[in-house]
């Protein structure tokens, strides 16, 4: 019987052991076996889409939790809107590639 299935598809971050090393891993827990866990994520960083997989056997599992959702829609352009908002004296650096607010 599968123990994570609960956990399947959400973002999840475990301690595991890997002789005598303590590793965190994060990502979205794919499959459950009954005998380990699978974790997959997915990373771009300026070129093609790279998906990293790996298993997990139960015994070696020391804690798993679930991880909030990623927000992607700006929260850093709002909390800056926010912290100007706050201080109008505040200059804000715009980056290059950055679109400009209006």
């Amino acid at each position: 019987m599968a123990r994570y299935a609960a956990l399947l598809g959400k973002r999840v971050e475990v301690q595991y052991r890997a002789a005598d090393i303590f590793l965190p891993a994060a990502g979205r827990l794919v499959a459950d076996s009954g005998k380990s866990i699978f974790l997959e994520e997915h990373s771009r960083a300026g070129g093609p889409l790279k998906t990293f997989r790996w298993e997990i056997p139960y015994p070696y599992i020391i804690r798993i939790e679930e991880l909030p959702e990623p927000d992607h829609t700006g929260a850093i352009s709002a909390s800056l809107t926010t912290a100007q908002a706050a201080d109008p004296a505040t200059e804000v650096v715009r980056l290059k590639g950055q679109p400009q607010e209006s």
